[in-house]
């Protein structure tokens, strides 16, 4: 689950780290008298969003009075902002952040996620603030610095040393960097976040150390243990078919592609999408069904898939093992004479009562194309493509 920058900087707030003041707006007004209770020369204006290259796309503005700063409130708000990261459809800004303006000495990357390679969290820090680091790591990774967390030791002394020296910064700094280092490894941890960035950290000119943006990704299994977190959950920012997913328990995120697929484990998943496109298509749509669905979870899960339009061709993968494959096929062949469907569905069937599957898709006088065989699936979902 992903939370707003002003969401995220309160949190990495009450685990110590600094944070320009600054408040949250939803009208312009608001926006206003925030800026003049901060009361500080230079105020900045700030979309909210779940997606970064807001300042390229008009998301971020920097004025000098309250009155400046409730006109590019009113800009912002409700505008379709278009960044890298939204794609061509761009977000509805509903929510602007209203805070302190700083003046800059330099700007730093920080960040934390957990490197799968070594089973551990990793920290990572750089010099070159305010860029993706995915295009530093691309262009310049030797201007990346990593230090790597034990579990077993947990975070010690020694790595805001090494991160802040490192860096070149002075010793005055390196000190300050021990304190934000410390609580955004707290925070991470404490609220099981896939990854907690604060880019930039900017060096201000009177030599302190502000997160002056802030990310934070948390996973979704560990979220019973933080109803807190849960709560800040925007669903204006997320997928209204991701969203309906969610409601049945089922593992969906959309693509780009025009294949919708359904699947039973992430790991097959994952391996049907590339065998898709290796036939030359491309999936709609990452669709973990589970190993323990019912009739009712296929059947929603289809019913999902048929809600995108962009949906040319439904590849259905299933292994069954948990998931019997009689139970999948009850499951499609209900939402198929429920839901009206207009196009090729491509089945492939392998496991437990895979005979009883296949007998019941091929009694239920509807058309489906019976796979044997991955490779044969995806060539068969590339060939209905064609034939569109």
């Amino acid at each position: 689950m992903k939370v707003h920058e002003y969401q995220a900087k309160e949190i990495l707030k009450s685990y110590g780290v600094p944070v320009p003041r600054g408040r949250v707006a939803e009208t312009p007004e608001e926006a206003g008298r925030i800026a003049k209770e901060i009361g500080t020369e230079t105020i900045v204006v700030k979309a909210q969003i779940h997606a970064g290259g807001r300042g390229k796309g008009g998301g971020v503005q920097v004025v000098h009075s309250a009155q400046q700063a409730q006109n590019a409130a009113k800009k912002i708000l409700g505008m379709t902002l278009v960044t890298y990261q939204t794609g061509p459809a761009g977000r509805i800004v509903r929510k602007v952040l209203i805070e302190e303006g700083m003046e800059i000495e330099e700007e730093l990357y920080l960040g934390m996620v957990v490197d799968r390679s070594e089973a551990c969290p990793v920290i990572m820090a750089s010099r070159e603030g305010g860029v993706e680091i995915e295009k530093v790591a691309a262009e310049s990774p030797e201007k990346i610095i990593k230090e790597w967390v034990s579990p077993v030791t947990g975070f010690r002394p020694f790595h805001p040393n090494k991160i802040g020296f490192g860096l070149g910064l002075g010793l005055a700094q390196v000190g300050k960097m021990r304190g934000i280092l410390s609580g955004l490894y707290k925070a991470f941890i404490e609220k099981d976040c896939l990854l907690a960035e604060v880019n930039p950290l900017v060096l201000t000119k009177g030599g302190d150390l502000i997160a002056l943006d802030a990310k934070m990704n948390l996973d979704d299994n560990g979220l019973f243990r933080h109803k807190d977190i849960a709560a800040l959950r925007d669903l204006n920012e997320e997928d209204p078919l991701e969203i309906e997913a969610s409601k049945y328990n089922l593992n969906y995120i959309k693509l780009d592609g025009n294949v919708g697929c359904m699947v039973n484990g992430a790991g097959l998943a994952m391996a049907t999408m590339d065998i898709i496109k290796v036939a030359g298509a491309d999936p709609a749509n990452f669709l973990d069904v589970g190993g323990g669905a019912t009739v009712e979870m296929v059947k929603n899960g289809f019913e999902i898939l048929m809600s995108d339009p962009e949906v040319k061709v439904v590849f259905i993968n299933i292994f069954g093992g948990i998931l019997r494959c009689d139970t999948l096929a009850k499951g499609v062949t209900e939402a198929v004479r429920e839901v009206k469907v207009s196009v090729p569905i491509v089945v492939r069937l392998e496991g437990t009562n895979v005979a009883e599957g296949r007998r019941i898709l091929s009694e239920s006088g509807l058309n489906f194309a019976v796979a044997i065989g991955m490779k044969d699936g995806a060539e068969k979902v590339a060939e209905a493509l064609k034939r569109q």
